[in-house]
């Protein structure tokens, strides 16, 4: 068979089995996979092509799991303007999507346990501001000015199988300003739209470190072994049931 027609020899999906269009393979280490099988895949997943077919097998299966949690997810804080942060604080979850209608992408759904850090990076570029001069000539200005735009990205980094790291932008639009310099000097970074979703990522952070610690702190004191302690109603040494209730007579033993 000559270049052309292996080319367009058609394949067959080893995830579902369906036929591969033209264009449509999406390659794996030892195997094929459709576009479709592609979609389902977490939207921070980036090691496909170093993936094999079982991998990538496991992964679906636990996508598909993962839509129960989605399901079971009780919105109580949203945060966000171009992506969302959805948190669940009495289960202890987050999620990232990209709409507030969010059960339809099916995003992952991650412990507050799993949070291994949290940055804000702000992108920047910079273009200088000239003017044209009595000859026609564009010139600077002296001292120079620049104009600004700025991009807002939240960088999770977290201990899961399928990925370590989810970064989106917090900003719809880039924000835009411009700098000058001696009288009249202005500073970008003040701007309102930058200093919101300067805010906006620092809010962020410090939610999700501060959820972090707490649900660790809390998994920590649930595993530690409890102390036997004289109950106040029977008399009775008793170590605390999982409500802390003495284990004889049932009373409260906080």
């Amino acid at each position: 068979m000559g270049f052309f027609g292996k080319l367009f020899d058609k394949k067959a999906c080893d995830l579902c089995g369906g036929e591969i269009g033209l264009l449509g393979n999406r390659k794996l280490e030892d195997g094929n996979m459709c576009k479709d099988c592609a979609k389902k895949l977490s939207p921070w997943f980036s090691d496909r092509k170093k993936s094999t077919v079982e991998e990538i097998r496991a992964q679906l299966a636990y996508r598909e799991e993962n839509k129960k949690d989605v399901e079971n997810f009780h919105v109580t804080r949203v945060l966000g303007r171009s992506s969302f942060v959805c948190l669940d604080e009495d289960a202890g979850k987050f999620l990232v999507a990209e709409s507030k209608n969010f059960r339809e992408e099916n995003p992952d759904v991650l412990s507050f346990t799993q949070v291994t850090g949290c940055d804000l990076d702000v992108d920047e570029d910079q273009d200088e501001i000239t003017f044209t001069n009595s000859q026609g000539e564009e010139e600077s200005y002296r001292p120079p000015r620049y104009r600004y735009r700025y991009n807002f990205y939240m960088v999770i980094r977290v201990d899961h199988p399928y990925f370590d790291t989810m970064r989106f932008r917090l900003n719809k639009s880039t924000v835009e300003g411009a700098q000058t310099s001696g009288y009249g000097n202005t500073d970008p970074t003040r701007d309102p739209d930058y200093q919101e979703y300067w805010n906006m990522g620092q809010e962020i952070k410090e939610i999700l470190t501060q959820a972090r610690k707490d649900a660790r702190t809390a998994a920590a004191e649930a595993a530690a072994p409890k102390a036997a302690v004289t109950c106040p109603w029977c008399g009775g040494t008793s170590i605390p049931d999982a409500n802390g209730c003495c284990q004889y007579c049932g009373g409260s033993l906080n």
